[in-house]
């Protein structure tokens, strides 16, 4: 059974759910979560050519998927912002002192939220229903 349509659905879920959150101010988990939703995108889409997805960096899954579809640069560098929201989001030991809290704005959580739409945008043009 292909599991596609069930990981690009949480994938937009959790983007909602992100987009839904900004007003409360937890910028560094909606900016892990943004990372996520872009993440499970990328991996419905390695189900979609029943591959077997494995690891986290977005832009490196994006990598392995270039000899099935052409993946535009700006895809890629996107990806790669995203990426660098995997670690420093949820651990304190990603900066020299304080917390995740009190590093990630505003305009960092849309930033994620924007580049993850944009993700999800992408592999939806190759998700078949």
């Amino acid at each position: 059974m292909k599991r596609n349509l069930d990981w690009l659905n949480q994938a937009e879920r959790d983007l909602l759910f992100a987009k839904e959150t900004i007003s409360k101010g937890y910028y560094e988990w909606i900016c892990f979560i943004a990372q996520q939703s872009a993440e499970k995108a990328i991996k419905s889409l390695f189900y979609e050519f029943n591959l077997e997805p494995w690891g986290y960096s977005i832009s490196k899954l994006f990598e392995e998927l270039k000899e099935k579809i052409d993946i535009p640069q700006e895809i890629i560098e996107v990806a790669k912002y995203l990426d660098k929201l995997y670690i420093p989001t949820r651990y304190p030991n990603g900066f020299s002192e304080g917390y995740p809290g009190n590093y990630y704005t505003k305009n960092d959580a849309e930033k994620a939220i924007k580049n993850a739409r944009e993700i999800i945008i992408f592999v939806k043009k190759f998700i078949s229903k």
